[in-house]
């Protein structure tokens, strides 16, 4: 397949990722309301390894049956990047659900996706320099952001603070994925180890800091159910098979959109009406993100 084509397609794996974690905030407001952050945390990525766990073994019986044995991953690189990116997603997800408890989902869905300043900036501290229309993207992309997300002034308190670690904590996730993905043969294996190093992490948290009721749990299955198979098992499985063949700085733009696919989201399952700015700020967005893809889009038309 040409490299232009992978592109496209990591590209719209990308853009699917972002929708389905746009639709997360929904069920992760819902959710902080039954349990605490360590709890819904390591219940969504039990579920998300569980999920994923027949997926890995189909797709690493037939990865082992079309490659020769030197060009398989070997089992420690994948526990190493397993481990490193579970860690860092981890970090980002209890302090992103503790953050929600205290803050506006806008205010978080707005923060959450500094990432998108945070990645080219720390790509460029590791040697690598994002092209120079990358910044004019993030400049757009931080207006629209702002437009959707901010509403009658911006201080920050605590549950602000907790989701401004997230953005910084999920940048480097994002990172650290851009460096293992591509050197492993099955990234579905990746992912899977990634949830299950992040489900110990939060058991970890959970059995120190809580104390976890079923009933609790039960009340909200739904908003776990979503957030465990949806947005973990499928949205960070598409996340690392789409960065594959991404810049990071480009597939943080595209993950961007989460936060305008959330005020999507609120506007058709909560009825919450969207504004003139917000929707002026949804559109900037996807300028910022058309802007990154302009060589792809450049390619499609030529071929028309």
């Amino acid at each position: 397949m040409e490299k232009n084509h992978l592109k496209l397609i990591s590209s719209l794996l990308l853009l699917l990722t972002a929708v389905i974690w746009g639709v997360a905030f929904v069920a992760q407001s819902v959710g902080a309301g039954y349990v605490g952050p360590w709890t819904f945390v390591f219940s969504r990525y039990v579920l998300s390894t569980l999920v994923l766990l027949p997926v890995t073994l189909l797709t690493d019986r037939r990865a082992g049956k079309t490659k020769p044995a030197p060009e398989k991953t070997p089992i420690r690189f994948y526990l190493l990047g397993g481990a490193a990116c579970g860690l860092l997603l981890g970090i980002a997800s209890i302090t992103q659900q503790a953050g929600i408890q205290t803050t506006t989902a806008g205010k978080a869905g707005f923060i959450t996706a500094l990432y998108v300043v945070l990645v080219p900036i720390m790509a460029m501290l590791l040697g690598r320099r994002p092209e120079k229309k990358i910044w004019l993207c993030v400049a757009l992309g931080m207006l629209g952001l702002y437009l959707i997300s901010v509403r009658g002034g911006f201080r920050i308190e605590r549950g602000d603070a907790l989701v401004m670690v997230c953005a910084v904590v999920f940048s480097m996730q994002i990172l650290c994925v851009d460096y293992f993905s591509p050197r492993v043969l099955n990234p579905v294996k990746l992912a899977n180890l990634q949830f299950f190093f992040c489900a110990v992490f939060a058991l970890i948290g959970m059995l120190l800091f809580e104390t976890p009721q079923l009933s609790a749990v039960l009340d909200a299955a739904v908003p776990i159910l979503y957030a465990g198979v949806f947005s973990g098992a499928v949205g960070y499985t598409l996340q690392i098979v789409g960065q594959k063949n991404t810049d990071p700085a480009v597939a943080s733009l595209l993950m961007s959109l989460e936060s305008v696919f959330s005020a999507l989201a609120g506007w058709l399952i909560l009825h919450e009406a969207l504004s003139s700015r917000e929707l002026l700020g949804c559109a900037l967005v996807f300028l910022a993100v058309l802007l990154a893809e302009l060589p792809v889009a450049t390619l499609l038309r030529k071929r028309t």
